[in-house]
């Protein structure tokens, strides 16, 4: 049995197990199989030091773990480098290899809507972990010009020195107007928005009607920061699509078979979030 999980603590709200689960199904992967691992912080290294001996041959990895997986594992490959994060672990005859894809699913996620890298600055709000991804894909993407809007602007001027980012530049809360301006792109990072979370109350007067926005928050689907977006008529681009395409790369490298993100493992996820129909005009 090749087997593969997704370490996380908690673990039970992790939607990797139907996605990788329905694309071994439908590949027909002999002998495989993908589950949850409730691994507590403490306990962490101990279960890396056993992978290989419990048959696994990957796996994925979740908050709080992607940096504490970085540091304990010695090859990684550039991109989790980079962000000193991993979250998709290999299996290999040397032992085990940290990788990144969370920047890559973000991208394509985006292209796989239409958007163009080159079609003006992007303004991204927040400066936290989840920002690092996508900060460093959006600069390798080539976009002209990342503009970093956070509460404090020395976060935002911390991350763009850690990750060594050559187009961007910080902006604190009150320049929101002036990051916003002439824009092609707005993506949220932060948890506002989210389920059981205060939304992101900003507005968005001076953003492009052809800017595309989109959140990397899908719990809700449609944040109110889309839904905003929308009614005043911007393409929205929702967060599941990151999630999906992230997933992509991982199952490659452990089955051999490069899986395809379909409307129907969209609908499966969707289903499972208790979304039979997705909003009109979403993507």
């Amino acid at each position: 049995m090749r087997k593969v999980c997704v370490m996380g603590w908690p673990i039970s709200h992790s939607r990797s197990p139907l996605i990788h689960n329905y694309w071994i199904e439908k590949y027909g992967v002999a002998d495989a199989l993908y589950e949850r691992l409730a691994v507590e912080p403490e306990k962490l290294a101990g279960m890396l030091e056993n992978f290989g001996k419990l048959s696994y041959v990957g796996g994925n990895v979740t908050v709080p773990h992607k940096e504490a997986v970085f540091s304990l594992l010695t090859d990684v490959d550039a991109t989790a480098r980079r962000l000193k994060a991993v979250n998709t672990i290999v299996t290999t005859p040397s032992g085990l290899q940290g990788r990144n894809t969370d920047g890559y699913g973000f991208v394509v996620n985006l292209l796989s809507h239409g958007w163009n890298p080159e079609g003006g600055p992007a303004v991204m709000i927040g400066a936290g972990g989840a920002a690092r991804a996508v900060a460093a894909a959006l600069e390798e993407a080539g976009v002209p010009e990342l503009r970093i809007v956070n509460r404090t602007s020395a976060r935002a001027d911390t991350l763009i020195g850690d990750l060594g980012l050559q187009r961007a530049t910080s902006y604190d809360w009150d320049h929101l107007d002036s990051a916003l301006q002439g824009a092609g792109l707005l993506v949220q990072t932060t948890s506002l928005g989210m389920a059981g979370m205060p939304p992101l109350d900003i507005r968005l007067d001076a953003l492009p009607l052809s800017a595309l926005v989109t959140d990397i928050v899908y719990t809700p689907l449609i944040t109110p920061l889309l839904a905003a977006a929308q009614v005043r008529g911007n393409v929205i681009v929702d967060g599941l699509g990151m999630l999906l395409h992230q997933a992509v790369p991982g199952f490659e490298a452990w089955f051999g078979v490069r899986p395809e993100v379909t409307p129907e493992l969209r609908a499966l996820v969707l289903a499972d979030m208790g979304i039979t129909e997705e909003e009109p005009g979403c993507c």
